[in-house]
């Protein structure tokens, strides 16, 4: 026998399902003092790059031989950086155990990927989405910067692109989450997918940069260009290799 119960819906509260973009810390090491150094040469002149983000830390890479993670002390060098731990997810046992001790929430069904480099372009049409879906919201569009920028500034563009139209001195500093546009020279230092974009680019009129920088992929003026670039309109790209990401430099012919 079939019984059927009225519905009915509480007044003061509903329960629905939510999504949450998280911020995913990668940790390779469980040496808290080389994290340290390295997060204060990566984002402490960067004081705005994170809002509060929440934030997944991936245990995935760690070696197998790796000691237990202090979170607690984990947890306390990151909130200077205004990231907010939730959730860890990749651990062993004991990693785990330990990381829940300190607050964190078991999320092994937290995706955490690295943007892929663009499918090959196909003649066939893509499949229509399906009706019930919502479209997606439109990007925001690049920021742009129309004045110099002198020794000392420093311009991020957080979500897009960056197009600035006069020169970026020695000293100054062009950071986006997407491409960077610099129609004039640049000498100072350029830092495109700031948060993991391995497919930015940078793409300058005049190259004299004191440093060069995709998805934390860098190099200093202290390595030379390759020849034939230096001052010239040049596009910086990231390529994967066997032996790691490196940057390219290619001529754009104007």
């Amino acid at each position: 026998m079939t019984v059927a119960l009225p519905a009915s819906t509480p007044a003061t509260f509903e329960i629905k399902s939510a999504n949450l973009p998280l911020v995913a810390l990668l940790l390779k090491s469980p040496d808290l003092g080389t994290l340290s150094r390295e997060l204060a040469l990566r984002f402490g002149d960067i004081p705005d790059f994170f809002d509060n983000d929440p934030l997944v830390i991936d245990l995935s890479q760690l070696p197998a031989d790796a000691d237990t993670v202090d979170f607690a002390a984990l947890m306390a060098l990151l909130r200077p950086y205004r990231v907010v731990p939730l959730a860890v997810r990749g651990g062993r046992p004991a990693q785990m155990a330990a990381a829940a001790e300190a607050g964190l929430v078991p999320a092994p069904d937290a995706r955490v990927s690295t943007p892929a480099a663009p499918p090959p372009t196909s003649t066939r049409s893509k499949a229509p989405a399906p009706a019930t879906e919502a479209p997606p919201a439109p990007a925001p569009g690049a920021l742009v910067i129309d004045k110099p920028l002198r020794s000392g500034q420093q311009v991020y563009a957080r979500g897009r692109d960056l197009v600035v139209l006069s020169m970026v001195n020695a000293g100054a500093e062009v950071i986006a989450d997407g491409h960077i546009h610099v129609y004039a020279p640049l000498r100072g230092k350029a830092m495109a997918g700031a948060r993991g974009n391995t497919d930015a680019r940078i793409f300058a009129l005049s190259l004299e940069p004191e440093l060069l920088s995709i998805a934390g992929i860098y190099r200093t003026s202290e390595n030379p260009l390759p020849e034939g670039v230096w001052g010239k309109p040049t596009q910086v790209r990231l390529v994967p290799g066997p032996e790691g990401d490196k940057l390219v430099m290619d001529l754009i012919k104007v």
